[in-house]
């Protein structure tokens, strides 16, 4: 706005503002009163002024043109089909096929759905060349926006193990890489570092250094990488989060000559959702959507509010999918693009958790790169003690999840509607490295809530 209004009023200083709020403290601390600091060191101010803003940062986000994705499993093939002609008809811009195997007639799973104008995402659990080519033609002969999710290095944090080994598992790449020019090939999961219960600043350094790798190893990337992100609830350090990301891979990327965008799948983390008073889950996944949203993620898919507990069923993803519909279409979240820019609380919290990612960025590849330190054990161990903090807060009651560790409903039973096993399950075996584990928050006293409900029900 070019001209300025009400002339009479004078501009209060950043200064003033100070002043005047350690006067209404009455001799209390402002420090110690007024400033909280995150779990990744950011001390949050009770105010953020003009004064203070620094150059904006140069973070470019298409919120007008984000796709509402739906999540297929596919067991069943014609199940699986018809799900997906479902979902698309009520509302859905894109689907993401979960493949378990090679066996899937991923021709005819093409041939029955209209792909020529949604994108589609192919999240594998194995890696083959051959299969992978097959996805190539069908996408050059349908002109089909595919996105092939490979991410071997992914499968290794997780698993513990490589699809073969570090050389062929590259080596399938870097052909994949050269013989499919129609799809994109290439992803990195970083929603496995927010679930297992990584900080913020470590989820988008560790990002980077996955990213990395494949700069390192892969000799030609011609296609934007796919980054897998899972968002937390704390909503304005979320969105901070996509965007510093954002702008840290940029800055990587043209390292390497490599001037494509990244492309961001968001969903909801399940780290902080709960198996009792469940649908408090709608709540989280919402506001959780939204930071994915105003963050900048090209495409987010919404977890069901029984995710946990039930198998795939049309009322969950009904209800997950209108989410998204509610917020695309009655919320108008898709009007502007760039709506965090000018923001002076998000602008600094992207500019912070940028700089703390990049230093520890720089640490890990000056200790010899992600890889290195996933063999050494020291990922693993620095995301088990950020968990391992977080659940301390959460144990003592200074984390909140409604239902389970504030405000319980006593009189809640679950025992019998539990479709799925909702915790984690140990699997000894032997394996290259640890893997990188997955875990709730509310799990542990979950489980105790179970015994207490099934030793109760025998008593009866």
């Amino acid at each position: 706005m070019s001209e300025n209004l009400f002339n009479e009023f004078e501009p209060v200083s950043s200064k003033q503002w100070k002043q005047q709020i350690q006067y209404e403290l009455k001799g209390a601390d402002y420090n110690e009163t007024l400033i909280w600091e995150s779990p990744e060191g950011i001390k949050v101010k009770p105010f953020y002024h003009i004064d203070e803003f620094e150059k904006p940062l140069q973070v470019t986000t298409h919120t007008s043109q984000f796709k509402i994705c739906q999540n297929i499993f596919v067991h069943d093939l014609d199940k699986s089909i018809a799900r997906a002609k479902e979902t698309l008809n009520r509302g859905a811009e894109s689907i993401r096929f979960t493949i378990p195997n090679e066996q899937i007639d991923v021709e005819k799973l093409a041939n029955s759905l209209p792909l020529q104008s949604v994108p589609v995402y192919f999240y594998l659990n194995f890696l083959s060349i051959d299969f992978v080519k097959k996805l190539d033609s069908i996408a050059k002969a349908k002109n089909a926006s595919f996105f092939v999710q490979l991410d071997p290095i992914g499968q290794l944090t997780k698993d513990g193990n490589w699809f073969t080994n570090l050389e062929k598992d590259f080596e399938a790449l870097n052909t994949i890489a050269i013989a499919c020019t129609n799809i994109h090939f290439l992803s990195v999961d970083s929603s496995l570092y927010q679930n297992a219960g990584a900080n913020i600043v470590q989820q988008i350094a560790y990002t980077l250094g996955h990213v990395n790798e494949y700069f390192n190893r892969v000799a030609t990337i011609s296609k934007p990488i796919v980054l897998q992100v899972a968002v937390g609830t704390n909503y304005f350090f979320e969105i901070a989060k996509l965007r510093a990301m954002r702008l840290l891979f940029n800055l990587i990327a043209k390292e390497y000559d490599h001037n494509l965008e990244c492309h961001i799948i968001a969903a909801p983390t399940k780290r902080n959702k709960t198996l009792y008073d469940y649908n408090v889950n709608m709540l989280r996944t919402t506001t959780e959507c939204m930071s994915a949203i105003l963050g900048g993620a090209d495409t987010v898919f919404n977890l069901a509010y029984d995710v946990l507990y039930h198998k795939d069923n049309e009322f969950g993803d009904r209800i997950s999918r209108n989410q998204l519909l509610v917020l695309k279409h009655e919320s108008y979240f898709d009007k502007v693009n760039n709506p965090a820019d000018g923001a002076y609380y998000i602008e600094e919290l992207t500019h912070q958790l940028a700089e703390k990612a990049l230093a520890l960025f720089k640490d890990i590849e000056a200790a010899g790169g992600f890889l290195t330190q996933l063999k050494e054990g020291i990922i693993q161990r620095k995301i088990q003690e950020s968990a391992a903090k977080e659940q301390e807060l959460f144990d003592n009651g200074k984390e909140v999840l409604l239902g389970t560790n504030k405000y319980p409903n006593k009189d809640d039973r679950m025992s019998h509607d539990l479709e799925l096993y909702p915790f984690v399950k140990s699997n000894p075996r032997k394996t290259l490295i640890t893997p990188i584990i997955e875990k709730r928050l509310a799990e542990k006293a979950e489980q105790q809530r179970l015994e207490d409900e099934k030793s109760n029900t025998g008593a009866e």
